[in-house]
């Protein structure tokens, strides 16, 4: 038996919606993508989404949409958990941004929100909370820290979409969020994200900043910059340093199938997580992580601990030679990955739950179907593994 890290969420569907652009022969962004942002925005109820090429150049348009709508300024402090991707914190330090590393709980994985209060200092002007596997933050406590302290929030919600807090959609309760939808993830576009907003000046700087900086994508009545009625002109004109980051009208085409799986995708996970939850209770030595409000379940973490502390190993080397795909909690600790020397940071406290994630954490994965047996297989070739250390 194979147990692998994510499943294939596409059907005909989306191989005849690709078809469909193909036939078309318009390939770059286009009418596909305003019409799937159109129905993410709607989906996730939010006022403007942008499709990217990534979730990583999701991050970094809200990165660089923040400092050149003037939201934020280089050298500015944004604190961070110290357990996520690399993507997370490399937009914001290539938009020079100062990063403050604040330690997880240990249960939720989540960023320690007794400790983030703690680690505000004058410099920060930003909160970017991570919903890690799945998990919604305590977005409550957050938002009183941040309305006290007059810091703006965003949200790295690629791992975590169709989460909920509160009634809301994550990814949508800071200024801004942003979502992945590469094939490992809830939905899949092959490679593709998406930035969501409320703020119409800020979407009009991201805009910009997704295709090179130029005016051309701008409407007529934009709040950032007013276009003349010179079409020769406005074609190739620069208001702000920007990027590539436009997507495929294939992948678009792909995502707006793709929504419409997204409830019963969702829901699935949740079964999944509720009958792997229950299994794992009967064991000793580990423990799952703690769910916040209603997550979406990325995949199963197992942190190690009591007598089983310091086994990760050798179980891992058992769980793969089984054909179980394993991998670490995200990044673990991401300051004690060497690429730390490049960027500029401080670090809150100490990260205590976060080496421990490090030495003694893995995950595995979640599926958009039934995965039962899957998980029994895992719990079978986990506790012989036991057995043998």
């Amino acid at each position: 038996m194979q147990y692998r890290l994510c499943d294939d969420t596409w059907d005909g569907m989306e191989q005849s919606a690709i078809q469909k652009v193909l036939d078309s022969n318009r390939f770059s962004m286009g009418e596909t993508v305003a019409r799937y942002e159109a129905e993410f925005a709607k989906k996730f109820g939010v006022n403007y989404a942008l499709m990217v090429s990534s979730g990583s150049a999701a991050n970094l348009l809200a990165a660089a949409g923040l400092v050149y709508s003037g939201r934020l300024k280089k050298g500015d402090e944004v604190i961070v958990p110290a357990v996520s991707w690399s993507t997370t914190y490399f937009p914001l330090s290539q938009m020079g941004l100062k990063l403050r590393f604040v330690d997880i709980d240990k249960d939720t994985l989540n960023i320690d929100t007794d400790q983030l209060n703690d680690a505000v200092t004058e410099q920060t002007k930003m909160i970017c909370a991570v919903n890690l596997l799945g998990n919604p933050n305590d977005f409550t406590r957050i938002k009183e820290i941040c309305a006290q302290k007059n810091i703006l929030l965003m949200e790295d919600n690629c791992e975590s979409l169709g989460a909920e807090y509160q009634g809301k959609q994550a990814g949508t309760i800071g200024l801004v969020g942003t979502y992945s939808t590469f094939y490992s993830h809830h939905l899949c576009t092959m490679e593709g994200g998406m930035v969501v907003t409320n703020d119409e000046e800020l979407y009009h700087y991201m805009l910009c900043i997704r295709a090179h900086g130029w005016t051309r994508n701008l409407p007529k009545d934009s709040p950032i910059y007013k276009k003349s009625e010179n079409a020769f002109y406005e074609s190739f004109n620069f208001i702000v340093p920007g990027f590539n980051l436009r997507p495929l009208e294939m992948e678009a085409a792909a995502g707006l199938e793709q929504l419409k799986k997204m409830d019963r995708i969702i829901s699935q996970r949740r079964k999944n997580a509720g009958y792997f939850c229950e299994k794992m209770s009967r064991l000793k030595g580990i423990r799952v992580q703690k769910e916040i409000e209603k997550s979406s379940w990325f995949g199963f973490a197992v942190i190690l601990q009591d007598e089983l502390a310091g086994l990760r190993d050798p179980i891992v080397r058992q769980l793969a030679a089984n054909e179980i795909e394993v991998r670490p909690i995200v990044a673990g600790n991401f300051t004690r990955n060497s690429v730390i020397r490049y960027l500029d940071y401080t670090i809150s406290g100490e990260l205590t739950a976060s080496d421990e994630i490090h030495d003694q954490g893995f995950f595995i994965g979640n599926h958009s179907k039934d995965n039962a047996a899957e998980i029994d297989y895992f719990i079978e070739i986990f506790s012989k593994a036991l057995e043998t250390e």
